[in-house]
């Protein structure tokens, strides 16, 4: 077993044009100031990362690294969720999702996803550079506008659109394994890989790739109601990244798990800060360490009702709390014989 790293924070929901939050310097003086040792990092903003440049200068690698330290915080992973979505995407989605990409990939599918898939092999190279082994993105979602079949989902429709989202992310994850990381793939309604049956499609369709693995977030199942406890007994091996999110799902009489249409604070599922939902993070905790995760407990940070800041500020402490400083003796080796093997055969009668 070993100790689970932390606390982090993913720094996505934090940036902004305002002090503390508008430069990598500050941010990191910000997070260290509330007692985080680490930062995940989003690619899509260049004043706090040059993705491409990350990429193909190990110096300029080493000068960002050198940043974050210089704060007394490290670098836990890069994050290329918006340019994963846009690896695949259904057409009736084209319009909305048009702003993850720069301006110029705009009105332009293809070229867009292009840059996607130019945007995760330069992540590839840039964690190598940063010394970094996992990494975070989404798969996108070719499937997503026929969840609930109706109509009725043509035959075949399925596997075609797996076997195309297969083909499209495995040059990628051959580039991540050349650069020896992880693909951590998000697992979040709206993704084509939502839940483990589809988690699963896909490893077929990727050959059970070694780098095809998991970021751990429980806030999702909580909302479509899957047990993600055993979710980690089944998929252990393959979790490299951990969320720490809460959520709560409260279904009512005229409301479940769609939702009603409704904005997230009159929704029956919502995210919520730390402490505030229902997720059993001591269970979480306990499992995560049982198993030997490597990685570290990162906050991301969602919330319909509490104010960013605070959220931050109860999250590090809540996660320190909940790290489990993991034993390297038996309880109960205070009452340990001494023993050798004709003694055991003796007691067992052979």
């Amino acid at each position: 077993m070993r100790t689970i790293k932390g606390p982090a924070i993913f720094l996505a929901q934090f940036i902004g044009d305002e002090t503390p939050f508008n430069s990598l310097e500050s941010i990191c003086a910000w997070a260290k100031n509330l007692g985080y040792k680490g930062i995940q990092l989003p690619t899509t903003d260049s004043r706090f990362i040059d993705l491409q440049q990350a990429a193909e200068s190990k110096t300029y690698a080493d000068e960002l690294k050198g940043k974050v330290q210089a704060a007394g915080l490290e670098i836990t992973e890069l994050s290329t969720h918006l340019q994963g979505q846009l690896v695949a995407v259904n057409p009736v989605y084209d319009q909305l999702f048009d702003g993850f990409a720069l301006e110029a990939y705009r009105n332009n599918p293809k070229a867009r996803q292009e840059w996607a898939v130019q945007q995760l092999k330069y992540a590839a190279k840039a964690s190598q550079n940063l010394g970094l082994t996992a990494h975070a993105t989404f798969s996108g979602a070719l499937l997503w506008p026929m969840v609930y079949p109706w109509p009725q989902r043509p035959a075949g429709l399925v596997d075609t659109a797996f076997t195309e989202l297969g083909q499209r992310w495995l040059p990628i994850l051959n580039t991540f394994e050349e650069c020896g990381v992880d693909v951590c793939y998000e697992i979040h309604p709206g993704e084509d890989l939502h839940d483990g049956i589809t988690y699963e499609m896909f490893l077929d369709k990727v050959n059970q790739h070694p780098r095809a693995c998991l970021l751990y977030d429980p806030s999702h199942f909580v909302l479509q109601c899957l047990d993600y406890l055993e979710y980690i007994d089944i998929y252990h091996e393959r979790i490299r990244m951990f969320h720490v999110k809460d959520a709560e799902f409260n279904p009512t009489g005229r409301q479940g798990v769609y939702g009603g249409y409704q904005n997230w604070i009159d929704r029956a599922g919502r995210f919520r800060s730390l402490g505030d939902g229902q997720v059993d993070f001591k269970a979480i905790f306990s499992k995560l360490a049982a198993y030997d995760f490597p990685g570290w407990a990162v906050l991301e940070w969602e919330c319909a009702l509490k104010h960013p800041e605070d959220g931050a500020s109860e999250g590090a402490q809540f996660i320190k709390d909940h790290i489990i400083r993991v034993t390297d003796k038996a309880f109960d080796d205070f009452a340990a014989a001494q023993t050798d093997s004709a003694f055991n055969k003796t007691l067992l009668g052979i």
